[in-house]
């Protein structure tokens, strides 16, 4: 694999009021605008923001499909020091938009990210004067109007009493799961699942697995790991969970149990989906894993010298770059009009392209020797320079 280009921007910020730090990165332009989330958590640093962004350039440059009407964006990624729960949080969150408020008004756009919610973003923007977090777009779109329109509608739609908007990535982490198991043959019915984290993607993840007759039996959550070996309840735990993904537990059944909160690592299960944290499979904790497959749903969760080991015991990463991609693409079919504010659609779409991007890796990965990872990362490096050579680097 070729080492990255230098990002076009990269920037830290203090906050005047409480002395915290924040970042923006900017790993390339496509038609002079990129995409890419804010996340807001304690310890978030530059290097890891650089990371995030370079792996969103990596995301739009994979759903590249020459006849659809959304073209990729560059890539990009901000990220907050800050506790999302401190009480200054929202504060720091404002004043860090209004600093960031020229960036996001010519070429970054932005939402959702770890720590803070779409609706916190679109409150924090407009108090910062922003028109709206992915403003840098509309000079794109071919009628603008009705493009936002159709974006406010499909924020609107619920399914089963949860937003469309946060049902899309775990569609597609789902997809990437069943996708795997297709090509073991393996049945669904009682393959077993553990995620880490209970938030939007994890908690929708756990959705689509447990409606496909997938059994998730470990959940967890800040408090710790919920267990069942039988299978945990999702609809109920999704129905008793917080802001933040924790669970309320007195929603528990007397058969569910409770364990630390690392224990989801080690459950009995033949999939892991960590949902939540960065860096949270290690090269000290990977020997304890016994399952078959990892299925990054987070940003960055295993580390690579504990890929390299988790792949020498024959257990197999599906990378973050391609599995929960879904989300930032759901959002720009939809506001280009590939797609319409349907969930029925939106869910097809992304299962559709979902599988043909996971089969299309993994071929190419049995074909290379190589891990679904770097077979990603060689399918991106075949298509940047078709991007760029359409669109060129700044324009």
């Amino acid at each position: 694999m070729t080492t990255p280009t230098p990002p076009l921007v990269q920037l830290t910020w203090t906050d005047h009021v409480t002395g915290r730090t924040g970042h923006l990165v900017v790993d390339r332009l496509v038609r002079g605008v990129s995409s890419g989330g804010l996340r807001m958590r304690a310890g978030c640093t530059l290097e890891e923001v650089a990371g995030l962004a370079r792996g969103m350039t990596m995301k739009e440059a994979l759903h590249y499909n020459p006849q659809g009407r959304y073209i990729p964006l560059g890539g990009a990624k901000g990220g907050i020091d800050c506790d999302p729960r401190d009480p200054e949080a929202y504060g720091v969150l404002v004043r860090y938009l209004r600093a960031m408020r020229p960036y996001v008004e010519s070429f970054w756009t932005t939402g959702e990210d770890l720590g803070l919610t779409q609706d916190l973003v679109d409150r924090a923007a407009e108090e910062a004067g922003l028109v709206s977090s992915i403003q840098a777009v509309y000079p794109l779109l071919d009628d603008e109007a009705s493009a936002r329109a159709r974006l406010a509608d499909a924020f609107a739609v619920e399914v089963d009493g949860i937003g469309l908007d946060e049902l899309v990535g775990g569609c597609g982490v789902a997809e990437s799961v069943l996708v795997a198991l297709d090509r073991a043959e393996v049945p669904y019915a009682g393959t077993r699942v553990s995620l880490q984290g209970f938030g939007t993607m994890g908690g929708a993840t756990a959705r689509f697995l447990a409606r496909a007759g997938l059994l998730v039996v470990a959940v967890a959550d800040l408090k710790g790991t919920i267990v069942n070996e039988a299978g945990l309840d999702v609809e109920a735990l999704l129905a008793a969970r917080d802001a933040y993904g924790t669970v309320d537990r007195a929603a528990l059944r007397h058969e569910d149990r409770e364990l630390p909160g690392d224990a989801w690592l080690s459950a009995d299960a033949d999939v892991l989906v960590p949902a939540a944290v960065s860096y949270a499979v290690d090269a000290g904790n990977q020997e304890r894993v016994t399952a078959r497959w990892i299925v990054e749903a987070a940003n960055m969760p295993v580390l690579a010298d504990a890929e390299e080991l988790l792949a020498r015991r024959g257990i197999t990463v599906l990378p973050d770059v391609v599995v929960n991609s879904g989300t930032n693409a759901w959002w720009w079919w939809t506001l280009f009009g590939d797609i319409g504010a349907d969930a029925d659609e939106a869910f097809a779409h992304i299962r559709r392209s979902m599988r043909a991007l996971i089969d299309q890796m993994l071929s190419r990965a049995e074909a290379d020797g190589t891990t679904p990872r770097a077979a990603a990362h060689a399918i991106v490096a075949d298509r940047l320079p078709v991007i760029a050579e359409r669109f060129g680097w700044y324009r």
